[in-house]
């Protein structure tokens, strides 16, 4: 069935409203959108001006899903779009036209896609449509088998002095998954300078911990330890945003912590603590406001060169 809806004075048709996409928790296409409406507050300034990759999955967690880099062709003329360089030249293409979320009508039209999650770089657009050098640092900490979120926020941790040292600012939130992501705004020198220094510190606590860390991504080398990916700092790659909805079955979302809560982890906390759905969500940001606070933080010239 399908219905139109008039949002912010932005005429669209959303569809299937009553569509289970989350089956285990029997959460609604009709949910989706809800939530992403009203996270739109602290959600929209972390995507506006970065170029989104939707993972698109039309039949639910359960079913096939899609990533979707090239999607602007399909937007309403109202959706903000954006030609950036393609990061390959596997397809021959060398630009992708690419979708800026930018207000509540462009989550709904997404969410309607059932585009459950957002993914998007570490760097931004200016107004003219220029990508600019990145603005991020990211540290994705992914664990392996026989861990968990404890011990990525034991790992986190280390990351957190290292990164104070350095003389950044970091800010830490859930995959939404299994585990722990740690960003820091900064200025950097050129669009690799990231991966060069997320890459230094990854093998720097692997060096100093091997038994618990590990910078390599081979499956044979993870059983017991943390994956510290620096890759995602690579420019042609995205990122889960803070606030976007993970594709997993409990309809969990990525959620920005305080380091005191990644402290209670680290000392043996419960990890189901750090499992946030969105109802947790959007009553932590009625009480603790926008803890993914970038903008607000110090922009740190990154070390190195």
């Amino acid at each position: 069935m399908r219905q139109r809806v008039q949002i912010e004075g932005r005429q669209l048709e959303v569809s299937n409203l009553d569509k289970v996409l989350f089956p285990e928790v029997a959460f609604t296409k009709a949910q989706v959108i809800d939530y992403y409406v009203r996270i739109a507050p602290v959600l929209l300034p972390h995507v506006a001006s970065r170029p989104v990759t939707f993972t698109r999955w039309p039949n639910g967690v359960d079913g096939q899903a899609f990533f979707e880099k090239n999607n602007a062709r399909h937007a309403p003329d109202w959706v903000h779009t954006v030609t950036v360089p393609s990061p390959g030249s596997s397809r021959g293409r060398e630009t992708l036209d690419m979708v800026l979320l930018t207000a509540v009508p462009d989550l709904v039209w997404s969410a309607n896609l059932a585009a459950l999650e957002v993914h998007v770089p570490q760097w931004q657009v200016d107004e003219a449509g220029v990508a600019q050098l990145p603005d991020l640092l990211v540290l994705d900490l992914d664990p392996g088998p026989g861990t968990g979120v404890v011990e990525c926020a034991r790992v986190a941790h280390r990351l957190r002095e290292q990164l104070l040292t350095d003389g950044l600012d970091p800010v830490v939130k859930t995959s939404g998954s299994k585990g722990l992501q740690v960003y820091a705004p900064i200025e950097c020198a050129d669009k690799d300078h990231p991966s060069r220094y997320a890459k230094a510190l990854a093998q720097q606590l692997t060096r100093e911990t091997p038994e618990e860390v590990v910078w390599r991504m081979e499956k044979a080398l993870r059983p017991g330890k943390v994956l510290v990916d620096w890759s995602q700092n690579n420019t042609a790659k995205t990122t889960v945003a803070p606030y976007s909805l993970r594709a997993r079955p409990l309809a969990t979302v990525s959620t920005p912590l305080q380091w005191a809560e990644v402290d209670e982890l680290r000392a043996g906390g419960d990890p189901e603590a750090a499992r946030f759905r969105t109802d947790d969500v959007l009553a932590r940001v009625a009480e603790l406001g926008d803890l993914f606070d970038v903008g607000a933080r110090t922009r740190a010239v990154l070390p190195g060169s």
